[in-house]
């Protein structure tokens, strides 16, 4: 099979969990398949094109810039954003350079299958009939929870507009595609009912459990950690929810309790959090989670927005971790409270599962042992990609 995939980035450094099941789900397909790859390349981030030959045959690059969100330029956007029918998330990733390289690319070669990569790369697609694409989550769905979550009357205002932007578009495309891929049937549902796509089917999110098996020493490092991208809007929410609302009750049992967050590009008020309270180390950008969540007691995913599927929780539950999730933050994944997690949606209630794995290791080795027999019987990489293309060759 001859592959064109299309998406909004490169795949290096694998440090979010889209990037993460594209990146494991296409070196399995390289192995048997032609890959074509063309990606959105910022200026300076030379590192996702010069590793594209570990996943692809051929790749290109092309170069966009992507204001970063605490400049002015994504102020422009944003106010832009008022007046442009397609979503501010969109509109960042739109490029004419990207259009016209992939109208050419159509027109001379002969394609078996063409995958947008997330919906970003949408409208940069001439022509979406023949398309497959893989939706990572409900973006819409997204911003109706940060609708939600929202406070500030002119935020919400914004808020809203740009929800019911996502939802159009989201629509317009889940309708014109040929297929949609999604990572849970959970979403594929939402889709069928929301938008009307017809051709809708899930494959699971899977785990490296080989590259997260926990070594035999570990270096204990925090009682509590949260792993994910630190820039992305429902991690900030997540983390900041937690540390204001969730932490001081576990204190009150747990006195000593640390929390580590650790993940890539943590914003200003994430930042913050280590500064006022000793207790709580705020990582930055790394290259490896893996030694945090060994070296943690129980992973949290305190998420109240968000879509799709989290990869953290899978690999949290490899690495002999036990998790306490929000059901947001857990949902679409193949998990049951109290016997392989923890679930909790309110302070108190997250709390009391935090505050019970800390103080009952009889139960959190129980639940960790149960997770870890789970993701390795079913959810291994290998598979996922066969039920992937399964999929493309069935069109």
């Amino acid at each position: 099979m001859k592959l064109l995939w299309v998406k909004s980035d490169f795949l290096h450094p694998p440090d979010r969990g889209g990037q993460i099941r594209t990146l494991e789900t296409l070196k399995r397909l390289h192995r048997r398949h032609e890959v074509h790859y063309i990606g959105l390349k910022q200026p300076g981030e030379d590192e996702g094109p010069r590793r594209a030959g570990e996943y692809s045959s051929r790749w290109y690059a092309v170069e966009h810039v992507v204001p970063d969100k605490t400049s002015l330029a994504f102020a422009g956007q944003l106010a832009r954003g008022l007046f442009d029918r397609v979503p501010v998330a969109v509109s960042r990733f739109r490029s004419r350079a990207m259009r016209r390289q992939l109208h050419a690319l159509l027109a001379r070669q002969k394609f078996d299958a063409v995958v947008c990569d997330f919906l970003f790369p949408a409208a940069n697609i001439p022509d979406l009939a023949p398309v497959t694409l893989f939706q990572h989550n409900v973006e819409a769905l997204i911003w109706q929870r940060r609708l939600a979550q929202a406070n500030n009357p002119l935020q919400r205002a914004y808020i809203g507009l740009q929800a019911r932007r996502m939802e159009r578009f989201e629509r317009e495309v889940c309708r014109s595609v040929g297929s949609i891929i999604a990572v849970s049937e959970q979403d594929a549902e939402i889709m069928r009912r929301e938008y009307g796509a017809a051709r809708v089917s899930a494959v699971p999110t899977g785990v490296d459990t080989d590259c997260f098996r926990r070594p035999e020493q570990v270096d204990a490092k925090t009682d509590l950690v949260f792993v994910g991208s630190m820039d992305w809007m429902p991690n900030i929410d997540g983390a900041l929810w937690f540390a204001n609302e969730v932490l001081p009750l576990i204190r009150k049992h747990v006195p000593e309790c640390t929390l580590a967050v650790a993940g890539r590009r943590p914003a200003a008020e994430i930042q913050e959090l280590a500064r006022r309270d000793s207790g709580i180390t705020v990582t930055g950008t790394i290259p490896d989670v893996r030694p945090w969540i060994w070296g943690a007691r129980a992973a949290i995913v305190p998420l109240r927005i968000g879509g799709g599927t989290r990869i953290k929780i899978y690999e949290a539950m490899a690495a002999g971790t036990p998790v306490v999730s929000t059901t947001i933050g857990a949902e679409g994944l193949d998990v049951r409270n109290g016997d392989t997690i923890l679930l909790a949606d309110d302070a108190a209630g997250f709390a009391d599962a935090c505050i019970s794995l800390l103080r009952r290791q009889e139960q959190a080795g129980r639940i960790s042992g149960a997770a870890r027999d789970l993701v390795s019987s079913r959810y291994s990489w290998d598979a996922v990609a066969d039920a992937f293309e399964k999929l493309l060759t069935s069109k």
